[in-house]
């Protein structure tokens, strides 16, 4: 390996090299913070030296007697057909530019003979164009707006990230010299200081040396993405020639936005999802890409599986095949994991519960171009949704076996066909009822089990629970839904979110039908037979209300509720055939005791069969 250093002054890092911006670089991330710092930096020193020399006149010979260098980091180039890029630095150099973008303003203000020499430093001359040392070629506009003096607030900054980030700091910086260089002298001097006194290090590597180097210089400081490093790693390896032809960084950076437009960063979660939907063999094996994943890529028995290790070819194969399929499945699950849509409705049913599974075993399912992916991921989210829906109302959910479980279920789902799905899960589901249970076999779903349900489960898993038994009654009866399930499960503000109303009030009368027993007055009201859901805290009765009040309000909420009113069976055609349909013995309830709850819980439970079956 060959890496040349160079000590430079920013006169000579900006004179006559136009730096293109490598694709292992990130966009231009720096915000207010670090650009405040290296401001901070530059002007400390030169703070104390003025007010110390400040009599002197500006000159080349004067601040270089009287003004100490000051060392401003290292930046990382390497050379490709005669272009520069810069692999590592871009944000410093780019900040760095639009401090001299300023300078060129400041100098005009001034009427400073220094203004062509500035003017210099920003940019050079190319035939009939201007060119800028720092190349942001998919953002010259921007560059070319700040350079002409337009007023920040207008400028189109439609291109990206790396636009918006530098007009925002380009506010930051002029706010900033305006205020310290106010003074003719003042700024004349600090020009000769910027451009001769600070002093960075160019390291300049071979091609073949790029990506090492890359990832050690980020392991300092504040450190890269994952998925960045790995791009470097592995686009590192084509020729760029190729790799402009190829398209394989556009292919890249259009799968990266898709996908992080969900959250930031979530294209490390994909690479994760990824690797262990396709190679992990248990929990345990899937943890090895929990975080450096982009390492355990490269190491020797995972290089086995992948071979991106030194070898061009298959990096390409790999871009071209699975990773241009898996990361388009992963955004198009995001999308309707965030949004409901036709077809696929039960993987927005997953967000509404924060299951983040169906990413992991929908990319276990598919096959890169899977003519039958979306009724594999449909399958794959209802039965998740089922199997938590089921744990749950029997108190057999645990976390950490429930994430063991679907690391199960991702192997025995790889290149199946969906109609075998339901037998990987019940395997998995009736185990971890069982061992709940301590027996040693259990159905998927039992009333011993089930009989206790409702104290035991959180607010929103009730709410989802209601959500989707009204969601059933409404599609069963031929009603349109009042309320969408989104809004049932997420909406909690006081006036228009949804809460529980417990059927039987705490008071002495209901108390009185448990035999007084606190604990079993508690324990009962509480089962998913004794409780609603209601919108707005207000319309949540009473804690003295008699059940008789409390039917009135039961009127024009949702479809469960009215059940217990008798005028939702008076010359009802759709309620009678849905009862008899599915063997319902629905009712009204002029009265509500231990009974009644009872039998409203056994009615649940038909419900719950009905809907996950």
């Amino acid at each position: 390996m060959d890496i040349s250093p160079d000590k430079q002054n920013i006169d000579r890092v900006f004179s006559n090299t136009s730096y293109f911006i490598d694709f292992y670089q990130r966009d231009y991330r720096w915000t207010a913070e670090p650009v405040q710092r290296l401001l901070d930096d530059i002007f400390h020193k030169f703070d104390e030296q003025y007010a110390r020399s400040s009599a002197l006149d500006p000159s080349r010979e004067a601040v270089g007697r009287e003004y100490p260098w000051y060392y401003l980091n290292t930046y990382v180039t390497n050379v490709v057909n005669g272009r520069v890029f810069v692999v590592d630095g871009q944000q410093r150099l780019t900040t760095l530019s639009l401090i001299l973008i300023k300078l060129r303003h400041l100098a005009r203000e001034f009427e400073s003979g220094l203004a062509g020499w500035i003017d210099s430093k920003v940019a050079g001359q190319s035939g009939y164009e201007k060119e800028f040392w720092m190349n942001h070629v998919g953002h010259r506009a921007v560059q070319q707006a700040l350079y002409d003096g337009e007023v920040p607030e207008t400028i189109d900054v439609s291109s990206g990230l790396t636009a918006r980030n530098m007009v925002e700091n380009y506010e930051l910086i002029s706010q900033h010299l305006d205020m310290k260089l106010a003074e003719q002298r003042c700024f004349e001097t600090f020009v000769f200081y910027f451009l001769q006194r600070l002093v960075l290090i160019n390291l300049t590597v071979e091609q073949t040396d790029v990506s090492m180097v890359f990832e050690v210089i980020n392991d300092r400081g504040v450190r890269l993405r994952p998925h960045e490093i790995l791009k470097g790693k592995l686009l590192g390896q084509i020729d760029k020639d190729e790799l402009e032809r190829g398209g394989y960084n556009e292919l890249w950076e259009k799968r990266a936005a898709e996908i992080n437009q969900y959250k930031e960063d979530e294209f490390d979660n994909f690479f994760r999802f990824y690797l262990k939907a396709t190679y992990a063999k248990n929990r345990k094996d899937g943890q090895r890409f929990d975080g450096d994943y982009h390492r355990a890529m490269f190491a020797p028995e995972m290089d086995q599986e992948l071979g991106l290790l030194h070898n061009p070819k298959n990096v390409k194969a790999f871009l071209n095949g699975a990773f241009s399929y898996y990361s388009g499945l992963y955004a198009r699950i995001w999308a309707a994991y965030n949004v409901r849509q036709e077809g696929l409705d039960m993987v927005h049913y997953n967000a509404l519960l924060d299951l983040n599974a169906p990413f992991l075993l929908a990319l276990s399912a598919c096959a890169p171009d899977d003519p039958d992916e979306q009724r594999k991921v449909s399958v794959v989210a209802y039965e998740v949704d089922r199997m938590f829906a089921l744990l749950q109302l029997q108190s057999a959910h645990d976390s950490n076996e429930f994430a063991d479980a679907l690391i199960r279920i991702s192997v025995g789902i790889r290149d199946a066909h969906a109609d075998t799905y339901r037998e990987v899960f019940d395997a998995e589901l009736t185990k971890l009822v069982a061992a709940r249970r301590n027996v040693a076999e259990a159905e998927p779903l039992s009333y011993a089990a089930f009989r206790h349900a409702g104290p035991n489960l959180n607010r929103r898993f009730k709410r989802y629970f209601f959500a989707r038994i009204d969601g059933f009654l409404a599609r069963e009866m031929n009603l349109q839904p009042r309320h969408s399930i989104a809004d049932l499960v997420q909406k909690t503000g006081a006036r228009n979110g949804f809460h529980i109303e417990h059927i039987l009030s705490r008071n002495e009368e209901n108390r009185a039908l448990f035999g007084n027993d606190e604990e079993r007055f508690d324990l009962e009201r509480n089962r998913l037979g004794g409780i609603l859901l209601l919108k707005g805290k207000d319309n949540i009765s009473s804690n003295n209300e008699s059940y008789r009040e409390k039917l009135q309000s039961y009127a024009n909420t949702l479809y469960w509720n009215e059940t217990l009113r008798a005028d939702s069976y008076k010359s009802k055609l759709d309620m009678d055939a849905f009862k008899q349909r599915h063997g319902l013995e629905l009712r009204p309830l002029d009265t509500f005791g231990p009974e009644e709850l009872e039998e409203r819980h056994r009615l649940l439970f038909q419900l719950v069969r009905k809907i996950w079956a």
